[in-house]
């Protein structure tokens, strides 16, 4: 399969091939460009490669528009059926990856309560404050080398960190909790998947390591309660009810993989386009708070970390002049959306000063809305901010190396020079 260009034939496109996720990104962003333009709603078999299948197919939602509409109606389009994989998953992958985001309503809105619950405002300025301290020591520490692997050396470590003090998993085991994480999102790169382990083994493996971890601090926090976050999940009562331990596992799973990969790759790509768009990093740089918001706002939406969630019809319907049946599954393709040209001026390029700010990486403002938007913007804020004041002028050497993966939009390596001159 060669590389995809603006004249190409979209039925030659195939979301199913594990040789379109291997494209550049760039050739990808052209096949989705086909997409919406000559067949938003697509239909592809089922991969062949994946571990379960249930052989059904889905349909590609590539148009701003549809994502949004689709996100804003989980009556017609659930996510109880699996909203993090294509196929449905078996039943023991659901017990550890069925957290709110695989749920809906009741449920889904009980378990959203619980967890507001525990965010105080005061536990929201304390993480503010450790957001900001922790981002200063990484960049100060950062600036004083040469050259450094800016990923695995600030991006990965910032949003893991602040995750693991605010479920209380000790400090000693913040390495332990990215190996699995990155096995649970990174199972189809060679990189992250254990010698000898079949992607099946291997995910499950990851997820039942993380679950007997945080089942056991949720444990130890109900004998002896202290003041953080675990704490308050498994104690705050709403409607009668806290967190059961193993809601509380699948939970610290959800916040491990959303919080920490997506944020991390979102900081990546950040240090990415300000390179290569070095006329935004100077704008936005001379200025930073008074462009911070936009120019946040700008990497999510560019880099959208999170490539889809899946939704499934519960009744016949139609989108598009597409007629769909009850049980028919649809992928929401945030990246595609976030680069429609109906929807965001000139979408390819990055522009830290876009008025055109209602992107889709955070979700399309449904019910699902992602729960971490503040935490990821603060700590967006704060890693930028530093970078802006102590390496202003860093240069990415090489091409970054990228993750293999049809479902995080990730960059695993990013070699900088923190004071290139």
């Amino acid at each position: 399969m060669g590389q995809y260009n603006s004249g190409v034939d979209e039925t030659e496109i195939n979301l199913s091939s594990l040789g379109f996720w291997s494209l550049p990104k760039e050739s990808r962003d052209h096949a989705f460009a086909q997409l919406r333009q000559k067949r938003p709603i697509a239909y592809f078999d089922e991969p062949d490669w994946m571990f379960t299948s249930d052989g059904r197919g889905y349909y590609a939602v590539t148009k701003y528009d549809d994502v949004f509409s689709i996100s804003r109606n989980p009556t017609l389009f659930c996510s109880g059926r699996g909203a993090v994989s294509i196929p449905d998953l078996p039943p023991q992958f659901l017990e550890f990856f069925g957290s709110m985001i695989n749920t809906d309503d009741p449920r889904h809105s009980h378990l959203r309560k619980v967890v507001l619950r525990a965010f105080t405002p005061r536990r929201i300025e304390l993480l503010d404050q450790r957001i900001e301290q922790l981002a200063k020591t990484l960049i100060s520490d950062v600036s004083q080398r040469e050259s450094v692997d800016f990923v695995a050396e600030a991006a990965s470590i910032l949003p893991l960190k602040i995750i693991c003090e605010m479920m209380g998993v000790p400090a000693d085991y913040e390495k332990y909790v990215l190996d699995r994480s990155n096995i649970i999102l990174g199972a189809l790169d060679e990189e992250f998947l254990p010698a000898g382990k079949t992607v099946e083994e291997s995910l499950i493996v990851a997820a039942v390591e993380l679950t007997a971890l945080m089942e056991e601090i949720g444990k130890d926090r109900i004998a002896n309660p202290k003041d953080d976050i675990t704490t308050s999940l498994v104690t705050a009562s709403v409607d009668g009810e806290a967190l059961s331990a193993s809601e509380l596992a699948s939970f610290f799973i959800l916040l491990v993989v959303a919080g920490n990969e997506t944020t991390r790759n979102a900081i990546a790509w950040g240090m990415h386009c300000l390179d290569r768009f070095r006329d935004q990093r100077d704008l936005w740089f001379s200025d930073f708070e008074a462009i911070s918001a936009t120019g946040v706002d700008e990497i999510v939406r560019w880099s959208s970390p999170v490539i889809f969630m899946r939704r499934t019809a519960t009744t016949a319907t139609s989108i598009r002049g597409v007629e769909l049946a009850e049980g028919d599954k649809l992928l929401l393709l945030y990246g595609s959306a976030n680069r429609d040209e109906e929807k965001f001026t000139d979408p390819d390029s990055f522009i830290v000063t876009r008025k055109e700010s209602r992107h889709l990486g955070f979700g399309g403002y449904g019910p699902h809305q992602c729960l971490g938007a503040h935490l990821a913007r603060r700590e967006l804020h704060a890693i930028f901010s530093e970078v802006s004041q102590v390496m202003p002028n860093y240069e990415v050497v090489g091409e970054p190396s990228y993750l293999f993966s049809n479902f995080i939009n990730g960059i695993k390596h990013l070699e900088v020079k923190p004071n290139a001159i």
